[in-house]
């Protein structure tokens, strides 16, 4: 039972220290320069890689948990810091608030969530970390563009920025070249960090993820 305890503990406490530092890293970004590239439209963000990277470490939880603090940073950033947010916020706070927040939530619980599934298969296993840090961004901007679209298509703010194409040509156009370097950023960079952090800590004696046998 002592020793139990014990390794509970090491558990508790190594999951806090995780915590901390991928949150830290996030506000680090996203406050800094090196969490978003500015272009015309919509910011590429790569705040998205640490999600995934904690989303595989810590499971659906902690994915859950580091997308809602990457998405009150994206809130936070509507508050004057982001010309496109700033838009928004005039606009409709409310909607901008479930634009920016509850999407990236559920971009870092399913990437969790995916990992966890996969990694219970020996075969699926090799592939889980891919998929899941493809998972995160795919869903950050499959979130995010749904209901923005559904929030402020019909504005005359996301009109002016459509140039009167349909919605389903106005997020290709929107976030094409944006997505793809995303999901590539955190497809390579986020697979090779979190595979390499999950070895250490296996080779450490700690499990990785909630629920790993």
């Amino acid at each position: 039972m002592e020793r139990t305890g014990r390794k509970l503990k090491k558990k508790g406490t190594l999951y806090l220290v995780q915590m901390a530092l991928l949150i830290a890293i996030i506000l680090l970004m996203a406050f800094t320069p090196i969490g978003y590239i500015r272009m015309p439209g919509l910011e590429i963000t790569l705040i998205v890689v640490p999600v995934a990277v904690g989303a595989v470490l810590m499971g659906p939880r902690g994915g859950a948990v580091l997308g809602g603090v990457f998405g009150i940073t994206s809130f936070i950033q509507c508050f004057g810091m982001s010309a496109f947010g700033a838009a928004l916020l005039s606009i409709n706070p409310f909607l901008t608030f479930l634009v920016c927040v509850p999407t990236r939530i559920l971009a870092g619980w399913l990437a969790g969530l995916v990992f966890w599934a996969l990694q219970k298969g020996k075969r699926t296993r090799g592939i889980s970390y891919y998929v899941a840090n493809l998972t995160c961004p795919i869903c950050n901007t499959l979130f995010f563009m749904t209901v923005l679209c559904l929030g402020f298509f019909q504005t005359d703010y996301i009109q002016g920025l459509a140039g009167g194409v349909n919605v389903f040509a106005f997020v290709v156009g929107f976030v094409g070249i944006n997505g793809l370097i995303e999901a590539a950023a955190c497809f390579v960079v986020g697979s090779v960090v979190s595979r390499v952090l999950v070895q250490v800590l296996r080779h450490s004696g700690m499990k990785a993820i909630d629920g790993e046998e």
